[in-house]
């Protein structure tokens, strides 16, 4: 039993991080798909390039709930079935709605990169490392007018703030953060295999800045 409820949490926030709400809300406001425009990314950003300012925080809003639910679901799992490592829990469905949110099995594979999902499940999982993440993320990108400088920070940020932070993790462990330090490092790493174009336009000095007065 505990295997397979394990189990049916990573498939359940895969399958919760693959509804790609930016290629649904662009279907449904614009009459296409974003992935046809733009930058072709499934993601907010893209929405709001393409579609609109409400299209985009439509989108958004709706990207971080999936990683609010997907965490939502491990702590209803950890309730129903006893003696499960529910951190474990946790950071499976963390994971998994990134990765879903990433490669949607409903949309060809083709999805997003996950920073707003991402968001949703970091303020779960720890709300202080969340908004210090959403903060820094929110600067940098103010400063520098790129959203992909403020995510690729923020997402670098997480697994340093998991070494000095130790509280106010939504299930705590017995064993120091040694496991969310593990989590944080893949999660890292998703993001910035998912910005690894971006990072090449940064270098080049070519990556997309947004406009604050459209």
């Amino acid at each position: 039993m505990a295997i397979a409820t394990y189990i049916i949490v990573a498939v359940l926030a895969y399958l919760l991080g693959s509804i790609s709400f930016s290629v649904i809300i662009s279907k449904k406001m614009a009459g296409f798909d974003v992935r046809e425009k733009g930058s072709g990314n499934a993601g907010s950003t893209n929405v709001l390039r393409t579609v609109g300012k409400r299209a985009a925080a439509l989108t958004l809003i709706c990207d971080v709930l999936k990683g609010v639910l997907a965490i939502g679901v491990a702590l209803i799992a950890g309730t129903i079935v006893k003696d499960l490592n529910n951190a474990l829990l946790v950071q499976l469905a963390g994971i998994c709605v990134i990765v879903g949110h990433t490669f949607p099995i409903f949309f060809k594979f083709k999805g997003g990169k996950g920073i707003a999902t991402s968001l949703g499940v970091l303020l779960m999982t720890n709300w202080q490392i969340g908004l210090i993440c959403l903060v820094f993320a929110l600067v940098l990108m103010a400063l520098t007018r790129m959203v992909s400088v403020g995510s690729i920070t923020a997402a670098i940020l997480f697994p340093v703030l998991v070494l000095f932070i130790g509280q106010n993790y939504i299930v705590p462990t017995n064993a120091g953060n040694f496991s969310y330090f593990i989590y944080s490092i893949l999660i890292t790493l998703l993001v910035l295999f998912n910005h690894r174009e971006n990072i090449k336009r940064i270098n080049k000095g070519t990556e997309s800045r947004i406009s604050f007065k459209k």
